[in-house]
């Protein structure tokens, strides 16, 4: 169930500089980690070789693409809030800054907290920007610290 569930999108401007939800644990398999290496065809084996990974990287074990991570925001991003039935579409409009701090290794468990940084009404939408922080379980530092554009539709 979402952490924050919207009975109107412009109630969503009430939470502006808070965060607005801690989703739940995700688990990131090196079977989901393969299957994003073959759709982007980057290969390269301290993703897709946990042996060599264990062996030669400062990580110790295979681990998931920075992008991969990224992408994962979609998913957490639906736990997080559950929009108003007016809304038609939502449209991923970009990222203003995105770092990886620190690894996610094969197995471990991710999550987001998400910060309503800014919201905006334009003509038939809305822009909506999010601080999200990716963090590992037990990790000392975030995996992923981005800055995302979304805009939402309305009839």
């Amino acid at each position: 169930m979402p952490t924050l569930i919207l009975e109107s999108l412009q109630s969503l401007k009430d939470y502006v500089g808070s965060e607005i939800a801690v989703t739940g644990w995700l688990l990131v398999t090196q079977e989901r980690i393969q299957k994003f290496a073959e759709a982007t065809e980057d290969r390269q084996w301290i993703h897709v070789n946990p042996e060599r990974a264990a062996r030669e990287s400062p990580y110790g074990a295979a681990v998931a693409h920075g992008f991969l991570t990224l992408s994962l925001m979609s998913h957490l991003m639906k736990e997080a809030i559950q929009l108003p039935r007016d809304v038609q579409r939502t449209i991923n409009y970009g990222l203003n800054r995105v770092r990886f701090p620190a690894p996610v290794r094969a197995g471990e468990k991710i999550r987001a907290r998400v910060r309503l940084h800014s919201y905006k009404e334009l003509p038939g939408s809305v822009e909506a920007v999010f601080d999200v922080t990716i963090e590992t379980e037990g990790g000392g530092k975030p995996c992923c610290v981005a800055e995302w554009i979304l805009r939402y539709f309305l009839p």
